[in-house]
């Protein structure tokens, strides 16, 4: 005030197109505060601006017509929609009404986004391969040494119907034991809805233009990862998922048929469902990982799972269960303790000689001589 000088100033509203530029440098707020964007979140920004109106899903299939597609599928999502409350009933049953009515016929044109949904897999194949699913079971904690490795091309529902048949097939049955029951519990070692959520997740929001991109379940001793090509999007971090978040698929088209046909049930509650799932099995922490180039969504496990060559476990089932039983407890089991809950079938020499070959194995410890001493888990 001093100096005469009059200070004006101006407040605008948002503005439609972000970023907003001044004198040749972009600018973005936080709270209160203006700050200067950096190469790398410029162009970020501009790219996710584009992509809410021209994408790869939303582009025209060159050369697709409906003969290309599983009408049956197609016919099988509307109705699951309809019946879900999640579209209207549609004028016909005609496939070009139904995928009007999905929003993946334009103009009479076809939408990549149909060709990813229910295209037939031979041709997808050929003209889009990314849609590619990769399967593997490796020994050991690496990738050196392979039990299985297949590969699968397909639209998005075959590949789904793939994935989980693979992990149905390839990941062994988890033992538990409660206080109160003798019996033995068996469930599947990762909560097969988590992991389904993951691998809906990795179809709905992987990055379709990298022509070499795919899925991917890798299942290890100690874990199993998802993976999709592509890295999250509009400001989402791995550690934001975990928390409540928007729901911004990075393809709607495609997204929306999966919530459509039940396989999504709550938009924006993915992450949180799993993570959930995952706690409630009494697993640890579900991890989310982004590279820059793929994201992996990982589950691991706090147990002794026995190794599986063509569905026969390599130990018995008393060796199993003893196992089992090492995992429950912290403090160890004399091997009294151990026969005893095996049961009155089982005799000490039974028993001792089951501990011997684990012990030979690495798998359990020894606590020297004498039935006193107290058996750990390696």
């Amino acid at each position: 005030m001093g100096s005469g000088r009059e200070v004006i100033v101006v407040s605008t509203g948002r503005g439609p197109t972000r970023p907003y530029i001044f004198r040749g440098n972009a600018y973005r707020r936080v709270g209160n505060t203006t700050l200067a964007m950096s190469p790398d979140e410029y162009n970020r920004m501009l790219f996710e601006r584009m992509h809410s109106e021209q994408r790869w899903e939303n582009q025209p299939a060159a050369g697709w017509s409906i003969n290309d597609l599983d009408v049956a599928e197609i016919r099988r999502v509307v109705a699951e929609g309809v019946r879900r409350g999640r579209m209207d009933e549609p004028p016909s049953r005609e496939p070009a009404d139904l995928l009007r009515g999905l929003g993946l016929l334009h103009d009479g044109v076809l939408l990549r986004a149909a060709a990813v949904l229910f295209g037939n897999g031979e041709r997808l194949e050929v003209d889009m391969p990314q849609c590619l699913l990769r399967v593997a079971r490796f020994r050991g904690t690496d990738k050196m040494h392979f039990l299985d490795n297949r590969q699968f091309n397909g639209n998005a529902f075959t590949l789904l119907a793939n994935a989980e048949r693979f992990l149905r097939d390839s990941l062994p049955i988890a033992a538990r034991f409660e206080d109160d029951r003798f019996d033995r519990i068996d469930e599947p070692l990762y909560p097969p809805l988590a992991t389904r959520e993951a691998l809906a997740n990795t179809l709905c929001h992987r990055d379709y233009s990298i022509g070499g991109g795919s899925i991917g379940a890798a299942i290890y001793d100690d874990r199993l990862e998802i993976t999709s090509a592509g890295s999250l999007h509009f400001g989402l971090t791995p550690e934001k998922l975990f928390v409540p978040h928007e729901s911004r698929p990075w393809n709607p088209l495609i997204a929306r048929a999966f919530h459509r046909r039940g396989i999504i049930e709550e938009w924006g509650h993915g992450t949180l469902k799993m993570s959930d799932l995952t706690s409630a099995a009494g697993l640890p922490m579900l991890e989310i990982e982004d590279d820059g180039w793929c994201v992996t969504v990982r589950f691991r496990h706090g147990q002794y799972v026995p190794q599986r060559r063509g569905g026969i476990a390599s130990y018995s089932e008393r060796q199993e269960m003893i196992l089992a039983f090492l995992a429950s407890t912290e403090d160890g089991l004399t091997r009294r303790e151990i026969q005893a809950r095996l049961g009155p079938s089982v005799s000490e020499r039974q028993v001792r000689r089951a501990l011997e070959e684990l012990q030979n194995h690495g798998l359990v410890v020894s606590p020297g001589r004498g039935k006193s001493g107290r058996w750990k888990r390696a």
